[in-house]
């Protein structure tokens, strides 16, 4: 699979005190922030922001930037680029209030980014056909019920990709979710209260055709992080699972999904492989497959028996075979995610 070259957090000025620690790992990656969110000016927000910059560029982060005149207005800029070169932004993110005339005129100097969920994408595929260095970013959406359909997101996605413009989304957080509403701030509205690391690997479908993913929110959980990683640079997919007692022996192993599979089950090519060579795989928990169920045939399929399989629907009970797991709640969309071919990991859920 084809996956988003870069992942990026979000970090605001107003949460920065208690995120540095958590941003001092990640470096040379993407981070966006706003530098034009009324409800954060005070008195000292200007320096404060200044400082937050100076740590990310210290940790070797590519800052966006989200800006509009009223961030001139807040730290006395004389104009955009200046105030990009003061704060060490590497993307203007370039938010309402700038002409297309003005927004023409600074993406000659500097990459830029407009708002790829309006009709400024538009402007981004000419700027693009223009030799711009441009980008496209998604909104993220507070208000629950808000958020993109998933339609219209990829067929934006499509003539932004066609266009040579890089294309990029959020997903929400799992930690520290920003308010008011604290509903999340993804930018698709079926991510909303799922896993950060499931909207993630979503996200990473080919035909959402994105540059990059970021989270929306401030607070992104360890071991969240450590999925995102895992697959961002290895390609293995990791499924969280519950194994049943006895077959928790497959955590941690990593499997081929057989490219003959079919759409409605994954097989895993390597199962009848590490399945106790030997010994008879016995008849056991033969109940009905609910989607999402993890099984192994056993001794009554003959030659099969040790296949183990993902379920993406519904199946009856059978006698030949034993259900030995099964993916929790929240993490089910991982199965539109499974790449025939590619490699996964069954992990024990994160607490």
């Amino acid at each position: 699979m084809q996956k988003p070259e870069r992942f990026g957090r979000s970090a605001y000025v107003s949460c920065f005190d208690s995120m540095r620690e958590s941003l001092s790992g990640l470096s040379r990656g993407l981070l966006f922030t706003s530098f034009h969110i009324s409800e954060e000016f005070g008195p000292d927000y200007s320096e404060k922001a200044r400082e937050m910059c100076r740590f990310l560029l210290k940790q070797g982060y590519e800052i966006i930037g989200d800006v509009s005149p009223k961030t001139l207005e807040q730290f006395g800029s004389p104009d955009i680029l200046s105030f990009a070169k003061e704060m060490g932004i590497s993307i203007l993110r370039l938010d309402y209030g700038f002409p297309a005339d003005e927004i023409r005129a600074i993406a000659k100097h500097i990459p830029i980014a407009v708002n790829a969920s309006t009709k400024d994408h538009r402007l981004a595929c000419e700027i693009a056909g223009e030799g711009g260095s441009v980008y496209a970013i998604h909104n993220f959406y507070p208000r629950p019920e808000t958020g993109l359909d998933e339609p219209f997101f990829q067929s934006t996605n499509q003539k932004l990709h066609d266009a040579g413009v890089r294309v990029l989304a959020f997903v929400p957080g799992d930690e520290a979710l920003r308010g008011p509403v604290f509903s999340g701030l993804p930018t698709l509205e079926k991510h909303r209260g799922l896993p950060p690391y499931v909207c993630y690997a979503d996200l990473c479908r080919p035909e959402n055709r994105l540059y990059g993913i970021l989270t929306g929110d401030p607070g992104l959980s360890a071991p969240q992080a450590a999925l995102i990683g895992e697959y961002l640079h290895t390609g293995t997919l990791s499924i969280p699972a519950v194994l049943h007692p006895g077959f928790e022996g497959f955590f941690g192993c990593t499997f081929t999904i057989r490219p003959d599979s079919p759409s409605w089950l994954a097989r895993l090519q390597e199962s009848q492989e590490y399945s106790s060579p030997g010994e008879e795989t016995v008849p056991c928990n033969c109940i009905a497959r609910t989607k999402g169920s993890i099984t192994m045939d056993n001794r009554l399929y003959g030659r099969y028996s040790g296949e183990i399989q993902l379920l993406n629907k519904d199946f009856p009970a059978d006698e030949r075979v034993n259900v030995i797991g099964h993916v929790p709640a929240g993490y089910e969309l991982l199965f539109g995610c499974l790449e025939r071919g590619g490699k996964i990991k069954l992990t024990r859920p994160s607490t």
